[in-house]
């Protein structure tokens, strides 16, 4: 993978109804009201109604996501582990 790609990191939102993120290392959970990605920038969570993913690029770390976005965050804290216990019960 080229690293110029990976170093790169955007977020676009259009009109609360599509999100576009780049630098995406991995999708970590999602369902339809919640997201949680691993950037190059850090852990994003990206929190709506009826969200599904539209394109995934995964060579070159683009997510694109349609429905209603309500919110997005950084977070750099251990959300993963805490998310990783939550969705690990939801799945089994």
């Amino acid at each position: 993978m080229d690293n110029d790609i990976m170093s790169s990191h955007s977020i676009s939102v259009t009109e609360r109804k599509n999100i576009s993120i780049t630098g995406v290392k991995k999708i970590d959970s999602f369902d339809n009201e919640e997201f949680l990605m691993d950037t190059v920038m850090g852990y994003v969570i990206i929190k709506g109604e009826d969200l599904e993913i539209v394109k995934l690029d995964t060579f070159q770390g683009n997510v694109s996501i349609k429905g209603k976005i309500n919110s997005f965050v950084y977070t750099d804290n251990g959300v993963k582990k805490k998310d990783e216990g939550f969705f690990g019960k939801l799945f089994k």
